[in-house]
Parts: structure tokens; sequence; C-alpha cells
């Protein structure tokens, strides 16, 4: 099995491209979210100020209000944001067909998997207008994923290990990937749906938290996302750990032997096992539900980086120098 260095060198400059341009769209989706305060307080003058126009007067013509400022950043901050998470998985399958096998061999493919998984069910999920806003906060802990990715985690385009040569690795790697992923949304939606209990709408005040708070949508809303991207990425992660297991047993003679990786595995599973319990559980489903589904994304990434960097164990397919 050989690399064809030509597709990985493209695979490099696609991810470095993707990063770029979600970058922009940071900014872009910045910008949108800071301006849409500017102009509500605006409207809120001119109303009571008594600027309407009466467009009833007979010869006079109405102009046609301009684009709201947030408006036209916001739309070329979502255009960016497509182009991004496409140049994402173009990298993605470039990797692929450079290396001649399913590019999640080590920690740099799993993460760039992760997040590509990520901003897709986050364009379905995030794509009502009420949902808008939190792309800006999604896009922040997936760039620094990125980041982590494309730097310290980053590994050459190169044949795996004889121990991931195995039709299982597309199938038990690729489900964990995209649960993560969209575990990330979850977790992301619980912190907002904190901040804004803390600072319900009308009550914001004017400190930084209640600036961010005051655009974003109700607490209701947020606990909903919440709980339906946990509620799709539980059965996905879920799945990857029994097909897991079934893969060990293939490999190892052994369904479940305690691997530092499976057991965290197994702690995050019982965790999001635990928040979708208290989220249906009386008492239990907003403030404390939340911190739960917060501590099963902390789980994940610990399982992520301390588990495959730190800790020694069957499962150190890691990638790193």
């Amino acid at each position: 099995m050989t690399t064809n260095e030509t597709l990985a060198q493209y695979s490099d400059w696609a991810f470095k491209s993707a990063f770029t341009v979600l970058v922009l769209a940071f900014v872009l989706l910045i910008i949108q979210y800071a301006s849409a305060q500017a102009r509500a307080v605006q409207d809120k003058e001119l109303v009571g100020a008594g600027a309407a126009t009466d467009a009833s007067v007979p010869g006079r013509v109405t102009e046609r209000p301009a684009k709201p400022l947030a408006e036209r950043f916001g739309g070329m901050g979502r255009a960016v944001l497509v182009v991004g998470t496409v140049l994402l998985f173009a990298s993605i399958v470039l990797r692929g067909f450079a290396t001649e096998r399913f590019p999640l061999g080590n920690m740099y493919e799993f993460v760039a998997m992760a997040c590509a998984a990520a901003l897709l069910v986050g364009h379905v999920l995030l794509a009502k207008a009420t949902y808008r806003p939190m792309w800006v906060f999604l896009l922040a802990p997936v760039l620094i994923l990125m980041f982590l990715a494309g730097t310290i985690l980053y590994a050459d385009a190169a044949p795996v290990v004889p121990a991931l040569r195995s039709y299982w690795l597309p199938i038990h790697v690729t489900i964990v990937s995209v649960g993560s992923g969209i575990f990330m949304i979850g977790g992301i939606a619980s912190l907002l749906f904190l901040l804004r209990l803390k600072f319900p709408p009308g009550e914001e005040g004017t400190g930084i938290g209640g600036r961010i708070a005051e655009r974003l949508p109700d607490a209701q809303t947020l606990d909903r996302l919440a709980y339906k991207s946990t509620i799709i990425a539980f059965p996905l992660f879920g799945a990857g750990v029994i097909l897991g297991a079934i893969w060990a047993e293939a490999a190892w003679g052994r369904f479940w032997g305690w691997d530092p990786k499976e057991t965290f595995s197994f702690i995050a599973w019982v965790i999001y096992a635990a928040y979708l319990h208290a989220r249906a559980t009386s008492g239990w489903r907003e403030t404390k539900a939340a911190w739960i589904n917060i501590a099963g994304f902390v789980a994940m990434l610990f399982n992520l980086f301390i588990v495959n960097m730190v800790v020694s164990g069957l499962h150190s397919y890691a990638g790193l120098n």
C-alpha cells in the first residue's frame, strides 16, 4: 500500500483552506451577531421618536429600506460557511484516496471527521432563523479543534498500522466520530441554555454575559436543541461502542478488556444516558440535566485528548510523532 503524495498535498491544502474560510465565516457571523443589537436599539429609537413615515400621502415616493447590516453579513457568513464545510469534506476524501484507505487512522483524521460532522449536522439543526445566532458558538470549538488537528495532532498521510487494516475501521470509527461531532452541538446548546437562564429575556443587564445572552434564542428553544442533538448522537455513539467490542473480539479475542479507551468511552456513554434520563425526570429537566450534558461532552474531550495522548493502551493509534 503506497501513498499518493500529490493527493496528500491537495488534502492538506484543502484542510488549510477550509480552516481559513471558516475563520472568515466566523468573523462575518460575529459582525452579524454584534450588529444585530445595534440595529434593535436603532429601531427602538426611531419608533420612540415617531420616525415612521406615512406611505398614504399622495405623491410621496416610499424608498425601499436597505437590507440591515446584520442580515447582509449573516448571509455572507452562511455562504462562506458552506464553502468551508465543502473544503473540509474534500480534504477528508482526498486523504482517503491518497492513502488508499478510509481516512480515520489517527487523531488528525478523527478530529477532522468529527468537525465535519458537527458542521454538516449544524447546517441541518441550525437552519431556522431562530438558531442561526448559535453558529458563532459552534464555530469557536470547531476552529479550536481544527487548529489543534492541523498543528499538534497532524500526521503525514501514510498507511495505517496492521491492527487497523480491517473493514471494521470505517464502520466503528466513522460512527464514533460522527456521534462525537453531534455531541458537540448538544454541549454548546446546554452551555448557552444555562447562560440564558441566568439572563432571561428582558433582564439581561449591561454585563458581557447579558450582552451575549440577549441575542440568543429563549432557554426552552436551546434546551430542545440540546436534547434533539443528543438524542441523535446517543444511539450512534452507543452503536459505535458495541461495534468496537465486536471488532475487539475479532482482533484480540475478547469483547471487553477495560482498556482505558474502552473504559472512558463507556463512562461518556453512561453520562449521556444519565442526561437523557434526567431530561425526562421532573425536577432534573433544566439546570441539573444541562450540567450532566456538559459533563458528558467534557468526558468526550478527555477521552479524545488525554486518553489518546497521555494514557497508554491498546487504542494508542494517535499517529503523533
